[in-house]
């Protein structure tokens, strides 16, 4: 008997291979990912379909196979299906090893490129991810799609300075980052930060995108997608990265990655077939 259920097929993994945190691949029918920031680079390649996406507050498109998007770390963003078929995505989450996070800034205004070589360089980078023992092929493709982005960012301008980013603001940033295990209450963050609560909320947003609460959320959903590919168990998970418990990370996982935790563990040996959710 069919179903009408939207069907999504996810891949994930951790290569060995120095400066990919991750490999991610994904077919989703109908997904919106809510507003997260990220501490690496999301690389990512659209193999069908379109999808809609917002950074830093500026909604922006990409549709078939010719672009690149390239979204920076720390920068607020979303993403929605926009059709009914929705889309096929290779991703590859970078570390600053690969790209500086000083470059961050250039991408914000331009995230989609369209270049024909770059992304047959990370299509052919995915085919040799597939393959364990394709590892020095895999870092010598990794050099060539760094060059070549770095060639992009260093042709963009600099964003034009705007509104800084007030102190308040980035106190509690930190604060929140110091703190992504064991949480902290509004009220122990006014506080400590000598602030009335919904005056700190307000800043934070104002200069994040995103109210705080949504920011430590996607910080503990990326703590727990590290854990998951090393194997260790969600109900494991959920508590070392300060979730109530395991129903509390499924509920905010499967929102943020379109699958649940379980499913994406299993997905950790590097094949590509998709583990469907």
């Amino acid at each position: 008997m069919s179903s009408d259920r939207p069907r999504t097929s996810i891949s994930a993994w951790r290569p060995p291979v120095p400066g990919i945190a991750e490999v991610f691949q994904a077919h989703f029918t109908s997904h919106a990912y809510p507003a997260h920031t990220h501490d690496t680079w999301d690389l990512k390649i659209l193999d069908d379909g379109s999808v809609d996406f917002a950074l830093d507050r500026r909604r922006h498109g990409a549709t078939g196979t010719a672009s690149v998007l390239l979204l920076p770390p720390g920068v607020p963003h979303d993403g929605r299906t926009v059709t009914a078929s929705g889309f096929r995505k290779r991703n590859l989450y970078l570390d600053d090893s690969v790209l500086p996070q000083r470059l961050a800034g250039r991408a914000v205004d331009a995230p989609v490129f369209s270049d024909g070589l770059l992304r047959h360089r990370i299509h052919q980078l995915h085919a040799a991810l597939v393959h364990a023992g394709d590892g020095f092929e895999a870092e010598s493709r990794l050099s060539f799609i760094s060059e070549r982005l770095h060639f992009h960012l260093d042709a963009l301008q600099p964003r034009a300075p705007g509104r800084e980013t007030s102190r308040l603001a980035t106190e509690l940033r930190e604060l929140l980052d110091s703190r992504i295990h064991v949480g902290v209450s509004l009220r122990e963050a006014a506080s400590v930060l000598h602030a009335h609560p919904t005056h700190l909320i307000r800043c934070f947003t104002q200069a994040y995108g995103l109210p705080p609460h949504t920011y430590l959320t996607g910080k503990r959903i990326d703590q727990a997608r590290r854990l998951l590919l090393d194997g260790h168990r969600p109900a494991e998970v959920a508590t070392t990265v300060g979730f109530h418990d395991q129903a509390h990370l499924n509920r905010h996982f499967t929102r943020h990655v379109g699958t649940t935790p379980a499913r994406y563990k299993r997905t950790r040996t590097g094949s590509a077939a998709h583990i469907p959710s």
